[in-house]
């Protein structure tokens, strides 16, 4: 299917090269990336394709900018990230199609993580200003005790394809506001929204070096290399926890700072006094936004006994009313999934299921034609062997377990070796009060299908990860304390 007029003038607006050092420049060998509109399969566009010679470029021209972007008034950060915001607000149409067009979402959802992506320029822009220490007399009186914070100093961001702006802005943002120099690899999948950001940074009045952006299909290769240059000092990665944890090995070389999103496989507890239609709304969000690949995805979902056949009753009902399609086509709901992989995996994940003893009530096939699409699902009676419940799904297929106490939810819902996110219905209180006590995650939502937002912590426990991104939090990951000890005479 050919690229409306629109279509293709934005994507003739996006760079396709590598930016390192204030410059545009072609890859080393001239490699390329050939960029797919996951709806049709088609190339859309073609990127440099970074070599390891090239990412060490960019750290060293992040390394040659550190110093004065450290030394820049926090009110000067602030600024920029300010301006970023306004323009994003500007562009907003452009850098939501141009997320449809690479990724495949939804344009209305697309739509949302602009404004999603764009309050993390904002909510830093305002704590850039807000970096403080404390001064203080030791307990002898005999000294001044001065603690002060600090930028880390160059970061190596490696960002995910499923929310490519803003995962981008939700690092970015807070290393810029505390004084840190970037490298950013996005994914190759996805790497055109990451450049058309970094163009934006530039029009803000970004300094020449401040931010580096190397998209490659050699991550391993320029990952490793910069893992152990020890001028590097912080590395904040998104994405699955397998990969995560060979980062973290990495990263151990030279005892970087790290701050890992990884991976979920959240619960979703809709208790017998929940109100129905409040939890059938949200579940489908929770669980289909963004064409269900999402770390923070519902993927259990536990049903009171009592409530059970209901719910799904509902829930099947709200399924076959959603509009599957290309993402840039009016009112469609369920996009093309990221690549053919993706789709390959959800059918493995229905096809165990089914031979365990799931029951298929809807859905459960690929869609054929142009694309990588799957069809929405809803699988009942999943048994705890199954894949489709151990595996973080990454697609939209919703799966039903049912319980009859509050303890075995409990004990359901921690039964993973993820803690990112959950989600709980019920209308009594000293039963919400015990489930924040007592299920292991980083996050949760009471009566809700929707968490994020730029001004609360994000992340997870267990194997989900370390450290926070958003909130005040967020920009402590970019922050070294220093104490100074002065005598007094």
């Amino acid at each position: 299917m050919a690229l409306t007029s629109v279509q293709q003038q934005l994507l003739d607006r996006v760079e396709n090269r590598l930016a390192i050092g204030g410059e545009w420049v072609d890859a080393e060998g001239g490699a390329t990336i050939d960029v797919v509109d996951p709806a049709t399969g088609e190339v859309i566009k073609t990127v440099a394709d970074a070599s390891v010679a090239d990412a060490q470029r960019a750290l060293d021209a992040a390394v040659t900018a550190q110093r004065d972007w450290a030394k820049t008034a926090p009110r000067e950060r602030s600024v920029m990230l300010r301006k970023a915001w306004e323009l994003l607000q500007e562009r907003a149409d452009d850098f939501a199609l141009l997320m449809t067009l690479e990724m495949g979402k939804p344009l209305a959802e697309a739509r949302g993580e602009v404004g999603y992506g764009g309050e993390f320029l904002r909510w830093f822009s305002e704590e850039a200003v807000r970096i403080s220490g404390r001064f203080g007399s030791n307990p002898e009186g005999t000294a001044d005790m001065l603690v002060s914070k600090l930028p880390v100093g160059p970061c190596y961001f490696i960002t995910p394809w499923n929310f490519p702006l803003a995962m981008a802005t939700r690092k970015i943002a807070p290393a810029l506001a505390a004084g840190c120099t970037v490298v950013v690899k996005p994914a190759v999948l996805t790497p055109l929204t990451t450049i058309y950001f970094q163009q934006l940074l530039e029009d803000a009045g970004l300094p020449r070096g401040v931010v580096n952006v190397v998209q490659t299909s050699k991550s391993s290769a320029q990952s490793s290399a910069l893992l152990a240059d020890s001028r590097l000092r912080k590395l904040s990665f998104t994405g699955s926890t397998s990969v995560g944890v060979k980062l973290l090995e990495a990263a151990a070389q030279n005892v970087l700072r790290t701050s890992m999103e990884l991976g979920g496989n959240a619960p979703l507890i809709v208790f017998a006094d929940a109100d129905l239609d409040a939890a059938v709304d949200a579940i489908m969000l929770a669980k289909f936004r963004n064409i269900g690949q999402a770390c923070t995805a519902a993927n259990r979902i536990y049903a009171h006994n009592d409530i059970a056949d209901e719910l799904l009753a509902r829930i099947t009902e709200k399924v076959k009313q959603l509009k599957v399609g290309k993402g840039t086509e009016d009112g469609v709901q369920i996009g093309a999934m990221i690549e053919e992989k993706a789709v390959v995996n959800s059918v493995r994940l229905v096809d165990d299921a089914k031979k365990r003893g799931a029951e298929v009530v809807i859905g459960g096939n690929r869609i054929e034609g142009k694309g990588f699409f799957f069809e929405p699902t809803v699988v009942d009676k999943i048994t705890k062997d199954a894949a489709l419940y151990k595996e973080e799904i990454f697609g939209p297929i919703l799966a039903v377990t049912r319980f009859s106490t509050d303890d075995e939810a409990i004990e359901l819902a921690n039964d993973t070796e993820y803690g990112l996110a959950s989600y709980i219905f019920t209308e009594d209180l000293h039963r919400t009060q015990r489930m924040i006590a007592e299920i292991e995650s980083g996050m949760m939502a009471v009566n809700a299908g929707v968490m994020s937002n730029a001004a609360a912590p994000f992340g997870g426990v267990k194997q989900s990860g370390l450290g926070r991104e958003g909130s005040i939090e967020g920009i402590e990951e970019f922050l070294s304390v220093k104490y100074t000890m002065i005598p007094r005479r």
